[in-house]
């Protein structure tokens, strides 16, 4: 494991998840306080874990404003590869429509990195920063999530098999459109426990990087069939080989309730 290769992939794919259909004034899934953590594996090795919190919300000029955050560590195998260290947190508005800021302080193998991307949506661009300095713009041609906060905009609506949809979702690089098929239930085993979930695929030719270079790689995310629709495995097949996410343990859930 010669570079960094799964650490973005994994938000990638967590934002790559099922389809959904909104409630005019469906309760969250989550709270403040949620945390839900992983183990990291490449092929048969584990290589680390990750963790994603849903933060006390703050208040910015007057307004209620959302934040996550997500870090991924290695273990001390792969710490002698490639040691990652790096935290992201996003900002959204009050009713998880769109991500306001995206920061990343990112610390893998030799690179040192202060990442922010801001969403200015009456200008219709978003601006990425690196350690204070401008580095580019994209355009904005509407809401926009970034890979962190479209994991949790995916869990606030109904679930729907054998269906698809377009994301909009943005990290300041790049805008794009990512095709998703949502495929049946089915029973997926991890550390946390045993749940039905539905599993998702993206269409490849719409994603880049290591993917782009793997016109067989397969990439897979499944969210547990109820009202909490936690992601529960992400799963990739890609050039470089092959890696797996699974829950191992959740605290500040909300309180489980039987669908309707």
């Amino acid at each position: 494991m010669k570079r960094s290769t799964f650490w973005p992939s994994f938000l990638l794919l967590l934002a790559l998840g099922p389809c959904m259909a909104w409630g005019e004034k469906a309760a969250l899934p989550f709270q403040p306080g949620e945390e839900l953590t992983y183990d990291l594996k490449w092929g048969i090795f584990a290589v680390g874990s990750a963790t994603m919190k849903v933060l006390p919300p703050m208040d910015e000029n007057g307004t209620r404003l959302q934040r996550l955050s997500f870090s991924v560590r290695t273990n001390r195998f792969a710490d002698a590869f490639y040691k990652v260290r790096t935290t992201i947190t996003s900002v959204m508005d009050d009713s998880f429509r769109r991500t306001l800021r995206y920061s990343k302080s990112q610390r893998e193998g030799k690179t040192r990195r202060e990442i922010e991307v801001t969403f200015d949506y009456d200008s219709k661009e978003a601006s990425y920063f690196e350690s204070g300095r401008l580095v580019s713009k994209v355009a904005l041609p509407g809401s926009a999530f970034d890979p962190l906060a479209i994991a949790y905009f995916f869990r606030l609506g109904e679930l729907k098999p054998n269906s698809e949809r377009i994301l909009p979702t943005c990290d300041g690089k790049k805008f794009r459109e990512v095709k998703v098929r949502s495929g049946r239930v089915e029973k997926v085993r991890v550390p946390a426990g045993t749940f039905q979930a539905l599993g998702t695929v993206p269409e490849m030719e719409n994603l880049s990087g290591v993917f782009k270079k793997s016109p067989d790689g397969i990439l897979r995310v499944w969210y547990s069939n109820d009202l909490r629709r936690l992601p529960v495995k992400i799963s990739s097949k890609v050039v470089v080989g092959s890696f797996t996410a699974r829950l191992t343990g959740s605290k500040g859930l909300i309180p489980a309730k039987p669908r309707p």
